[in-house]
């Protein structure tokens, strides 16, 4: 009896530990029947080119997640190459300093069940949900080669964070050692999501140089947004997700630095899961531009934005102009825009909420000027103080109208 029992009890243990580790990979719908989360953005970075795409390649790229939650996702993009490129290892870990991962937090991630993706030219991939739970505010690691790369390449030019490059395919690999050179640009990825409570929803904040964190510490992930981010984190919000579509130099109406925001605003907002709430904070660049703008056609495309979001079931937060006079390019016509887009967001009701920058930022003295002690240096950007008063200033309850 003893003889037939035992091989009973291996059988049974056995059978146990296949369930629990196929049955997650091999049948996601049976896994995930009862589930009622859905995926959210937990970190993004708003695409454009970024010169010439090398082939043999890898990247190692920093970024720090908003929201937590289970079965991370990553989104590469090849918006702006003028031709297919492969990726043939991806890899997502956690960074231990450096170039250097968390010993055993390595791991790589599929693309409909395959290790590799080849991304047609102007399009995006999206990985197969990689299970495990993945904190907020993570220094999330996703390294990536590519055999082929070449002609422009797509990503953020202005990460204001310090990524890694190496010659070869290293991905797979924990040690920093191989990833001798550094970048500032987050090469080819484009957002990460996580599943989380159905309840759970993101914002994403559209915008230029000063939402990209120009002027804010390199490195310490002192942008506004990630300001704000922490502050979600600690309040009682359903709101928790955070995405940086900032572009330096970016304008609303025109192409130029990056594509405008309404020429991108489907792809690198309304495309993103799990997005509540859009926040704009954008138009500087297209008032300081000196190529005839009026103040009429500003509030045209503020109003194209709200209407396509909500159309597409998004609140909208409007966020003034800040002031500019230094900066070379401000006169008292740009500034006469300035003041005639800000009476609009400030009272027109279009907009679901409004955060009133121009407030936040002025100079009680000199109010066509940034308040000294926010000042970055260029009478534009504020520095990392005046960051943190703009996100300070955001009313949390107001990111969210449903």
């Amino acid at each position: 009896m003893t003889a037939r029992r035992t091989p009973l009890r291996v059988l049974v243990a056995v059978l146990a530990v296949l369930l629990a580790v196929v049955l997650p990979q091999a049948f996601p719908a049976v896994a995930r029947a009862a589930d009622t989360g859905h995926d959210v953005v937990t970190w993004a970075a708003s695409a454009d080119r970024l010169g010439e795409g090398v082939a043999d390649r890898g990247y190692r790229l920093v970024v720090r997640t908003s929201v937590g939650g289970a079965d991370l996702r990553i989104r590469l993009t090849n918006a702006f190459g003028d031709r297919p490129v492969t990726f043939d290892s991806v890899y997502a870990g956690v960074q231990q300093e450096g170039a250097t991962l968390v010993r055993g937090s390595n791991r790589r991630l599929s693309f409909g069940g395959a290790h590799f993706v080849t991304i047609p030219a102007g399009g995006t991939a999206s990985s197969d949900a990689l299970p495990g739970r993945l904190s907020a505010a993570t220094d999330l690691v996703v390294s990536l080669h590519s055999p082929d790369a070449g002609g422009p390449a797509s990503g953020h030019g202005m990460a204001m964070q310090t990524s890694y490059l190496a010659q070869g395919d290293h991905a797979a690999e924990e040690s920093g050692d191989p990833w001798s050179a550094t970048t500032g640009s987050w090469f080819y990825l484009d957002s990460v999501s996580v599943r989380a409570n159905a309840a759970t929803g993101a914002v994403v904040a559209l915008g230029d140089s000063i939402t990209d964190g120009w002027q804010s510490t390199a490195d310490l992930d002192r942008r506004w947004p990630d300001y704000l981010a922490r502050r979600l984190q600690r309040a009682d919000t359903e709101v928790k997700g955070v995405a940086n579509g900032g572009i330096s130099g970016n304008k609303v109406l025109a192409d130029g630095a990056g594509q405008s925001a309404l020429n991108r605003l489907q792809r690198d907002v309304l495309s993103q899961p799990g997005v509540r709430t859009v926040f704009l904070f954008e138009g500087v660049n297209d008032i300081k531009a000196h190529t005839g703008v009026t103040a009429q056609d500003m509030i045209a495309g503020y109003r194209e934005i709200v209407r396509r979001a909500h159309a597409a079931g998004k609140c909208v937060v409007g966020a003034t102009v800040a002031p500019f006079e230094g900066w070379s390019e401000w006169d008292p016509a740009a500034e006469s825009v300035r003041q005639d887009v800000n009476t609009f967001i400030r009272s027109s009701g279009e907009f679901d909420a409004v955060t009133d920058f121009d407030r936040i930022l002025r100079s009680p003295y000199d109010p066509e000027r940034i308040l000294p002690f926010f000042d970055g240096g260029d009478h534009l950007h504020p520095n990392d103080k005046g960051m943190q008063a703009m996100a300070d200033a955001v009313d949390l309850t107001a990111l969210d109208c449903t």
